[in-house]
């Protein structure tokens, strides 16, 4: 709770619980209750003080909440992709870019932050840094993807223990920040553990150090970028979109089945099975025509012959059936 301030005629401002110190205003914890007359030019501060204790505690709230929910989805994504670990991984990237895109392009409609995202598109260094850090978690995806449907979760749960880890070593090098000395044990530890995977099996944990270096670069650009969520996720995803472009095929596939469905049923309400049967013979010849044409299938004599009985025999079927008409009308 704010102290509450009382005016004076010389512009001065009673504060309770406050005293003044070499190092600026401070609570008086020791002795609560007692009245500290303080210069009105210093109320504002400690409001400022006060609103920033308030505002840093409900950011680290949010911030706590925020990061439970995406590491307890995290945790249990396996499950998900075990389900799903006959489909091949890059077709599982594909479809996750796909409808990742089409769900954060509907969460910003409903959130109504397209200003944002236009502003962003008209900063080339920000499009330009959301390239990459699309590659990245793209590789991400797509390298844990395959771990977990290949049967090296345990390696793929290696990389996200050695991810926190490297997050300490990208602070120390690109934002200045300083190891502790246990944070330096704790670095040297999983260093050793490498170093003992190798001696021992001859290999380099490569899912491991994969998942964890794309994370944590993915993590200390999108820090430095500085935009918000939903922004850099529907960019990233836009980025991502290209490459998953022959999956977009696969979409209209339901298209290509239904509409040409409807019509045929729609056609054979009004019409004849025999005169509907005609029609098909379009489809036939156009199949036929593409086949030779455009994907370079070659007509041997024995397909010569065999189509040559049949377009014969459609031959004398359509004249027959055009004198037939004729002979009624």
């Amino acid at each position: 709770m704010l102290p509450r301030r009382v005016r004076t005629p010389y512009n001065l401002s009673f504060y309770i619980n406050y005293k003044h110190t070499r190092g600026g205003l401070v609570p008086d914890t020791a002795e609560p209750g007692i009245v500290r007359r303080v210069p009105f030019k210093y109320t504002q501060r400690i409001l400022f003080h006060h609103q920033s204790i308030a505002m840093d505690a409900q950011q680290t709230r949010q911030g706590i909440f925020f990061a439970l929910a995406a590491y307890l989805i995290w945790g249990i994504a396996p499950v998900y992709f075990k389900l799903i670990q006959q489909v091949p991984a890059d077709e599982i990237l594909t479809h996750r870019v796909i409808w990742s895109f089409f769900f954060i392009l509907l969460l910003i409609s409903l959130s109504r932050n397209r200003p944002q995202v236009r502003t962003t598109c008209q900063n080339r260094k920000r499009l330009l840094m959301l390239a990459i850090t699309a590659l990245l978690i793209g590789g991400n995806w797509l390298l844990y993807i395959w771990a977990v449907n290949n049967h090296h979760m345990l390696e793929a749960s290696l990389g996200y223990f050695i991810n926190p880890l490297v997050n300490v070593l990208l602070g120390m090098l690109f934002f200045g920040e300083r190891f502790r000395r246990m944070q330096w044990l704790a670095v040297a530890l999983a260093f050793l553990g490498v170093l003992i995977q190798l001696w021992q099996f001859g290999s380099l944990p490569i899912i491991g150090l994969g998942l964890a270096f794309s994370f944590a670069c993915y993590g200390l650009l999108r820090k430095k970028i500085g935009i918000d969520a939903q922004t850099g996720m529907l960019i990233e995803t836009l980025w991502l979109l290209p490459a998953a472009a022959v999956y977009l095929l696969l979409m209209a596939t339901g298209i290509v089945t239904t509409v040409p469905l409807l019509f045929f049923t729609a056609a054979a309400n009004h019409l004849r099975l025999s005169t509907l049967g005609f029609f098909q013979y379009l489809a036939s010849t156009l199949v036929f025509l593409l086949a030779v044409t455009f994907y370079s299938e070659t007509v041997g004599q024995d397909k010569l012959v065999t189509f040559g009985f049949i377009w014969a025999a459609l031959v004398l079927f359509t004249l027959e059936a055009l004198y037939t008409q004729r002979k009624r009308s």
